[in-house]
């Protein structure tokens, strides 16, 4: 069946006063050829999107659009209107195009859809449309634009390409990279990639764009990532990992100003590149990366890890945070009786605590119930680093069992690996077009969760919690032999040898996964979190002392300036701030960390340094207990790498 048919075309008419009217006539036209079942639910998701942002563009063009369930067949309304509408445009829309397809439409669909957005900015398409003396030869010339060719031809049209596209390089250019993406991911992702590559030509800048639509995206290449002066995000949702711009100069717009203003994005991207105070995307480009590049199986498996790590912090940072908080105001005590005092009191029926044991009772449940989703979703986002986003309901399913079968975080990580190498399996299979819908939101959720928590609750789940029990009961002993400082320097050494890589974050999941359990009768779990954090603080804070104090004029100017911002970064307790110095001389600047991370660890544990928060470092204090303790550690470790590393650190060559 054709994307678009002369029924579906209407020529010099007046559809309505309004955009609203306008729409619904055209939601009205979908139904009555059997494209949609409800005109009135139609209607409603198209103007939802408006009421999101307006379809409207410059030129007299608007693509409203909408992905509905009523939709039962990918489709196209054109109406070439007289007198235009107001889209929102600023000017009087006269060309409209009505996308709608359904929630679960399959990629060629989309692909197709987005072929038609594309040519919306080719003025010669503009041009003919306006010029179309028939409905035939309106659909005849969509036709050929979106590559269905005839009706006989439609079902073999190759599917459009939704890779990464770049302008043609410029000698001695600055060189920019893009991200698009809208909310449905249709029309205008690929309208403003096609926009920003013709204003990055015509400024005569290297540009490479990756549009991330619905119907897929591939990754640009981290190579050109990493060789990019700047980088746009002309996006009205979340980019997909973006960590792998970390570092990088950026620019943030909606996705429509990478339609009618390309232009001032690539001048202001340009500028950005060369000015020192500019916006930079958090974290560092050592962060994980899809990208379809060659990769050994060590390497990838660091990367999905890392992923489903990086994706969990937010949960149990803010969550322990929250325990934190509540255990401040309600006491140790309110550990036991926090959802008692929630459920049966309020505001205006206090316990008898007051208000400060029913703020802290309130507080502590939703970290707990944050806390919660420490295992699921650290198994959800490893499935989905390998599976993309068919992974991450069998891997949160899978998190969850581990739960269930006391597996721990290690029960996480496997069952995340078993789901999302179930998902990534069953996303390959050929499967008959009509099944192709179905893949992501029934059957690969199905059958991957069936696989992964099956494998976990008949087969692997025992041995893993076993394995979880042993590793405790060995912590205990430690502890109760008087060793628990030996603990604290095997933590600080892993905190510090790889900078928020793998190995570091095995040392941060294992701290936070055992913080659930802490207790005024139990307080090892805080004993070994204060021991992470504090050694996690120490890489960037000595880097920081050796280049802006100790050692200056060992360091080049732009390393005193990585020193400058590594200061609040350790403070932070984000070792990443080291990462700079690291990259460039590893082999002092990682021993010279390691020593000062197994003295603070080793000391952390003497001292008996708790901490109730995962995250946060020096803007957590509160819940450090004893705070003296935690501030001689840290000076300690840090005044270790500094001296160690200025000492072995070779002054720079003018």
């Amino acid at each position: 069946m054709s994307t678009i048919t002369p029924a579906l075309v209407s020529l010099d008419v007046e559809l309505g006063a309004d955009k609203e009217q306008v729409l619904r006539s055209l939601a009205a036209r979908f139904v009555a050829e059997g494209r949609a079942g409800d005109a009135d639910e139609l209607f409603a998701a198209a103007w939802a999107r408006e009421e999101q942002d307006a379809t409207g563009l410059p030129g007299g063009i608007a693509i409203p659009h909408a992905k509905t369930a009523t939709v039962n067949q990918a489709s196209l309304a054109f109406a070439r209107l007289k007198p235009g509408v107001d889209f929102g445009g600023g000017d009087l829309s006269d060309i409209v195009f009505m996308i709608a397809a359904p929630d679960t439409a399959a990629e060629e669909h989309l692909a197709v859809l987005s072929q038609l957005a594309r040519h919306l900015m080719d003025e010669d398409f503009l041009a003919a449309l306006r010029a179309a003396a028939t409905a035939d030869e309106a659909v005849a010339i969509v036709r050929e634009a979106i590559g269905e060719g005839t009706d006989s031809e439609a079902a073999a049209a190759p599917a459009a390409s939704v890779s990464s596209e770049a302008a043609a390089p410029v000698s001695g250019s600055k060189k920019i990279v893009a991200v698009t993406a809208c909310a449905t991911g249709i029309a205008h992702t690929y309208m403003a990639a096609d926009g920003l590559t013709k204003a990055a030509k015509d400024a005569g800048v290297e540009f490479h764009v990756e549009p991330q639509g619905s119907s897929g995206y591939e990754p640009l290449d981290p190579q050109i990532i990493a060789d990019a002066d700047a980088v746009i995000f002309a996006v009205d949702v979340d980019v997909r990992e973006p960590g792998r711009f970390g570092g990088k100069p950026v620019i943030r717009r909606p996705v429509k100003a990478g339609i009618e203003h390309a232009a001032e994005l690539i001048d202001l991207a340009v500028a950005a590149s060369s000015d020192p105070n500019a916006e930079r995307v958090s974290g560092s480009a050592s962060e994980p990366s899809s990208a379809k590049v060659d990769e050994s199986w060590g390497k990838r498996i660091q990367r999905i890890l890392m992923t489903g790590v990086s994706y969990m912090i937010p949960f149990v940072a803010g969550g322990g945070l929250l325990m934190a908080l509540g255990f401040l105001l309600g006491g140790f005590e309110i550990n036991a009786s926090a959802t008692d005092i929630v459920v049966n009191n309020a505001l205006w029926n206090l316990p008898d605590g007051g208000v400060a044991e029913y703020l802290g009772a309130v507080a502590f449940a939703i970290g707990n119930a944050s806390m919660a989703f420490l295992v699921p979703a650290l198994a959800g986002y490893i499935a989905f680093a390998i599976a993309d986003r068919p992974g991450i309901a069998p891997g949160f399913v899978a998190g969850s069992v581990a739960l269930i079968m006391s597996a721990g975080f290690i029960g996480g990580i496997v069952g995340g690996l078993l789901a999302g190498l179930a998902a990534w399996w069953l996303g390959q299979l050929k499967v008959w077009r009509w099944v192709r819908g179905l893949m992501p939101v029934v059957i690969i959720p199905l059958l991957g969760s069936i696989f992964a928590s099956g494998l976990l609750l008949l087969v692997l789940g025992a041995p893993i919690a076993a394995l979880m029990d042993l590793l405790e009961g060995g912590l205990t002993n430690l502890a109760e032999s008087g060793l628990l400082p030996v603990v604290g320097i095997i933590l600080g050494l892993m905190m510090c040898f790889d900078l928020g890589g793998p190995i570091n974050k095995v040392a941060y999941a294992f701290a936070v996964a055992s913080l659930a359990d802490g207790s005024p009768d139990n307080p090892i779990p805080y004993y070994i979190m204060g021991a992470v954090m504090i050694s996690g603080m120490v890489p960037p804070l000595g880097m920081a002392l050796s280049s802006t104090i100790l050692a200056r004029n060992k360091y080049t100017a732009a390393e005193r300036q990585n020193g400058i911002a590594a200061w609040p970064m350790g403070l932070a307790f984000i070792s990443e701030g080291a990462i700079p110095f690291a990259a460039a001389d590893p082999l002092r600047v990682i021993p010279a960390s390691m020593a000062g991370g197994a003295v603070t660890g080793f000391l952390t544990m003497l001292f008996h340094v708790g901490s109730q928060a995962p995250h946060g470092g020096l803007f957590v204090a509160f819940a450090i207990s004893p705070i003296w303790g935690f501030l001689v550690a840290l000076v300690a470790g840090t005044i270790v790498t500094g001296v160690l590393i200025s000492l072995l650190k070779k002054k720079v060559v003018a």
